[in-house]
């Protein structure tokens, strides 16, 4: 799961998060179901998305509690 690789340290702080394909791609789900997947990582703060530039993990102190 991603949310586990990014709390682990394994997505390291500041790294790019892997585009819709490529999720589909690794976990076999669809565009719709990544998307879902970046909102949710978004709504938690472990990642930040700018326009024309992407989504990278946001630092630790942004995070919800694991729940």
């Amino acid at each position: 799961m991603i949310s586990q690789r990014i709390r682990s340290g394994e997505i390291k702080v500041g790294a790019r998060v892997p585009s819709l394909v490529d999720l589909g791609a690794e976990f076999g789900i669809a565009n719709a179901t990544a998307q879902k997947v970046i909102r949710q990582l978004r709504a938690d703060g472990l990642i930040r998305t700018e326009p024309g530039i992407g989504s990278r993990v946001a630092e630790p102190e942004h995070w919800e509690p694991e729940g």
